[in-house]
């Protein structure tokens, strides 16, 4: 039975930055220190090199390469709630859309608990899912179907790796809405100082925020915010080895670094307006499971910008 929903209108977000922390830290030094040493590119391009990873099964889009809007899956992975050795599922999913010819970039996020097609898997389940059972091919099928849109590009960042990440720009500061316990941590309201392992608990919380993980995807971009901040700073410039290793460490994307420095030159103007929407479901308990169902509206409108944004309307 479908279910249908008051549609969300459109929010700005203020978050300039989300995109280039989760598509690659490395847009952000490339835009930052691009001219602040030799070493410094070297350093980078090292870096690019050994985070970017193709996606079998999968044709390669030129879309950077000629100057065209291309879209990227975004994920936010937490193998934490199941060791290191677990692949994983998508704690965060959002998916990007870069506009060079309207100097503009969309972020959709959608919920973890989503019900939707496993491409591949021939099961209907929560969006989180995919990349478990088929890691970035199967998770980029999917949404690509959902959506009904061509993914272009992947990148992922280990949700641990936010600890790493933080730690490696000495802490980041966050606006609380409210006092909580999260994992032996208490946070309270207000501006609240994070070190690593505060900041990934922090990110981690859901069952007492009144919004649900809608609550948790904004803690998670406050904390994003703040690393784009750190690293954006002269404090920041200063500690780009840090932040290199926590990204080698930490992070994948199809994109190879000469794509990666064309973005930073040739798409950067793109980066100065970002709008940012989410996919909203209403909650339902499907066979003993609690997902988000999108309503047909919803799921149209969307689509429809989505296709707006990568030029098809």
């Amino acid at each position: 039975m479908e279910t249908r929903g008051k549609i969300r209108k459109k929010k700005k977000s203020p978050l300039k930055k989300i995109l280039i922390v989760l598509a690659s830290l490395l847009l952000i030094l490339l835009l930052t220190i691009g001219g602040f040493a030799a070493k410094t590119y070297f350093d980078v391009k090292n870096t690019a090199n050994k985070i970017s990873q193709p996606v079998k099964g999968r044709e390669k889009s030129s879309n950077v390469e000629t100057g065209k809007p291309f879209s990227v899956l975004l994920l936010g992975l937490d193998t934490g709630d199941f060791g290191r050795d677990d692949v994983g599922r998508s704690d965060t999913i959002l998916v990007a859309t870069v506009n060079p010819n309207e100097n503009k970039t969309t972020l959709i996020s959608i919920p973890r608990d989503t019900r939707m097609e496993m491409v591949g898997h021939g099961t209907v389940e929560k969006a989180a899912h995919a990349y478990a059972y088929g890691q970035e091919k199967m998770a980029m099928d999917s949404i690509e179907k959902f959506l009904d849109i061509k993914l272009d590009h992947y990148a992922w960042i280990n949700m641990q790796g936010l600890k790493d990440l933080v730690d490696a720009v000495d802490g980041v500061v966050v606006e609380n809405k409210f006092e909580f316990t999260q994992e032996g941590f208490t946070f309270p309201a207000g501006k609240t100082a994070l070190n690593g392992e505060q900041a990934l608990a922090y990110t981690r919380m859901r069952y007492e925020d009144p919004n649900g993980d809608y609550g948790r995807q904004v803690r998670q971009q406050d904390v994003i915010k703040g690393i784009a901040d750190k690293s954006l700073s002269f404090s920041g410039v200063t500690k780009y080895k840090q932040i290199l290793n926590a990204i080698e460490s930490n992070m994948k994307t199809d994109l190879e670094p000469d794509e990666m420095f064309k973005i930073a030159k040739d798409y950067r103007n793109s980066f100065t307006t970002i709008d940012q929407e989410t996919l909203h479901g209403n909650g339902e308990m499907i066979d003993g499971l609690s997902y988000q169902v999108i309503p047909d509206e919803e799921l149209a409108r969307v689509q429809l910008l989505l296709d707006q944004q990568l030029g098809r309307k």
